[in-house]
């Protein structure tokens, strides 16, 4: 069996420090989320993963999807309140589909997931102890198990990521996790109407309007947020 950590690039160790060295005191979570994403991609070898979070009150939100198709996915799931994402999520628990074809819980799901190209997703828990914020998800678009290594690691990103999330709790107390939480999902929603305004603005898809959006405010220091709502206000100017 091929380990991951042969096949991982960047190292796995490598990604355990990034990960770990981004959980400072004033994280900038949603760029946090997405290059957790990302990370499960080149580590695990999976075609796509994305990642849903509870809004604080048990609704959950999308928030990080390493491909525009997964990020439609995943609202899918969302809308029409089924899929294993979903699932994981209620339960806690990994729910593991080695072919869709052959799921039969969720047939309006399966159906959306092998229009998008998908033929197997794994959903893991984003958990500490018994509370459950959210669920990392990750899709192949061929049909197969994913080895019990490669689902380790998965779970471990899942958990670190968990943990940072929740540390502001445990300095800060609840009250401030839960308002941290809500404005990163309210940035998605700028940061969604920031990459129409640039998909349109420079005539290409939104997948690479957020690249260059990401890019930009990591190039400069600066957040996803800010640079979204100044770029929806009118008073700066992104350029390819």
């Amino acid at each position: 069996m091929t380990k991951v950590s042969d096949m991982a690039q960047p190292p796995l160790s490598d990604v355990f420090i990034e990960m770990a060295d981004t959980l400072v005191d004033d994280f900038d979570v949603l760029d946090f989320l997405h290059t957790l994403t990302e990370r499960c991609v080149e580590l695990l070898g999976v075609t796509a993963a994305g990642l849903m979070l509870t809004d604080g009150a048990g609704n959950l939100q999308v928030v990080a999807a390493s491909s525009e198709r997964t990020r439609l996915l995943e609202l899918f799931q969302l809308q029409t309140d089924e899929g294993p994402c979903v699932d994981c999520f209620r339960t806690g628990t990994a729910v593991s589909v080695d072919d869709l074809t052959t799921a039969r819980r969720w047939p309006r799901f399966t159906t959306a997931a092998s229009q998008a190209g998908f033929a197997a997703v794994h959903a893991l828990p984003m958990k500490l102890r018994t509370e459950v914020i959210g669920a990392l998800n990750l899709f192949e678009t061929e049909p197969g198990a994913l080895d019990q290594e490669k689902l380790r690691v998965g779970q471990a990103l899942a958990d670190i990521a968990t943990v940072g999330l929740l540390q502001q709790r445990a300095i800060h107390a609840r009250d401030v996790l839960t308002e941290q939480l809500q404005a990163a999902l309210n940035s998605r929603v700028l940061i969604e109407q920031a990459k129409g305004l640039l998909a349109e603005r420079l005539q290409i898809d939104v997948a690479q309007a957020f690249t260059i959006l990401r890019s930009t405010a990591r190039n400069h220091n600066r957040k996803l947020s800010d640079l979204a709502q100044a770029l929806v206000d009118g008073t700066e100017r992104v350029q390819a």
